[in-house]
């Protein structure tokens, strides 16, 4: 397992692995690190067993806090790991090119495809040229240009969420943000050509839909989808966001993956890494990479009229029938 600064940003529930991660750690370091093999292996074992058990039963806000890990792979890094022949196209044809959503023609496989998805940024820098990924109008029609230039050239759309929501500034509001986002909805639900989503890390509000009506949609195993953030829902109904209501909101949202694939939501999880995407980021790549191959593969089977009228009779039945 390839561990990537899994010291620096450890969260709070794993401080039992991290523990042992430190001790392999001292150990490698050592001139006599060679004549200590087996027991480098014992700990190694032993971490990984409980790297399982952690996350195998996290808390819904445990989720939410391994979604916003800083490691955690985005759009720009599943791109370089899984993208051949990449080319970004930029700007809205209206006011600018927002760096909040990323899109362009790549290649997954052997598909040529456009990508689309939300940016966060790494460094502090980026976090603010970006956002935090959270989209301006420019973004969302920056998207819908490109989806229908994807529609033009019969290429298949694959969108990667990743957003806490869409920005809610004033200038942002000035500029059409929910006028924005119905747009695609309405564009997205009669493109004629597959559209797939991943949420891979946050999904939050209307900000993740303004790119998420598609024929299939997954989650990242330990990604989040909800109306609203966990935060956002605290400070309306307990009129304070702290870890305590925080808590007890992201268990009422029912905002993980399996609660989401419960819920008739989502058509399915990839699973991750153990430890989580931001442990292993090539391997989460190749899981997402694989899900992606077998359902662009699938939807190309299915003639235009066909996949635009399934795609409706999807999200017009979303709430018709609440699982037991």
């Amino acid at each position: 397992m390839t561990q990537v600064n899994s010291l620096n940003n450890s969260l709070p529930f794993e401080q039992p692995a991290l523990d042992l991660e430190q001790q392999i750690a001292s150990l490698e370091k050592r001139q006599d690190a060679e004549t200590l093999a087996e027991e480098l292996d014992a700990l190694r074992a032993s971490r990984d067993s409980l790297l399982a058990k952690l996350y195998a039963n996290l808390s819904p806000w445990q989720t939410v806090k391994v979604a916003r890990h800083p490691d955690r792979p985005q759009t720009s890094d599943y791109i370089k790991m899984m993208c051949r022949d990449f080319r970004e196209l930029h700007g809205d044809r209206h006011f600018g090119d927002d760096p909040a959503i990323i899109t362009g023609f790549g290649r997954i496989g052997s598909s040529k495809v456009m990508l689309i998805g939300h940016q966060k940024g790494k460094t502090t820098s980026e976090k603010v040229a970006c956002h935090f990924g959270c989209a301006h109008p420019e973004g969302y029609r920056k998207a819908w240009h490109k989806m229908k230039l994807a529609e033009k050239f019969r290429l298949p759309i694959v969108t990667l969420i990743d957003t806490p929501g869409a920005y809610p500034g004033i200038k942002a509001e000035e500029r059409g943000q929910a006028e924005a986002i119905a747009r695609n909805l309405w564009e997205m639900s009669r493109l004629q050509t597959p559209i797939i989503s991943v949420v891979i890390g946050e999904g939050g509000s209307g900000g993740a839909l303004g790119i998420g009506v598609a024929d299939r949609i997954a989650m990242l195993a330990h990604s989040w989808y909800s109306v609203i953030s966990p935060e956002g829902c605290a400070a309306i109904l307990w009129k304070e966001a702290v870890e305590e209501s925080n808590a007890a909101a992201a268990k009422a949202l029912a905002l993980t993956a399996q609660e989401n694939l419960k819920n008739g939501l989502i058509d399915d999880v990839i699973s991750e890494p153990l430890g989580g995407a931001h442990r292993d980021p090539a391997a989460a790549a190749d899981a997402l990479q694989g899900w992606l191959v077998d359902r662009i593969r699938e939807l190309k089977r299915f003639k235009t009229e066909t996949l635009v009228r399934r795609r409706y009779e999807k999200f017009r039945s979303i709430g018709s029938e609440v699982p037991v």
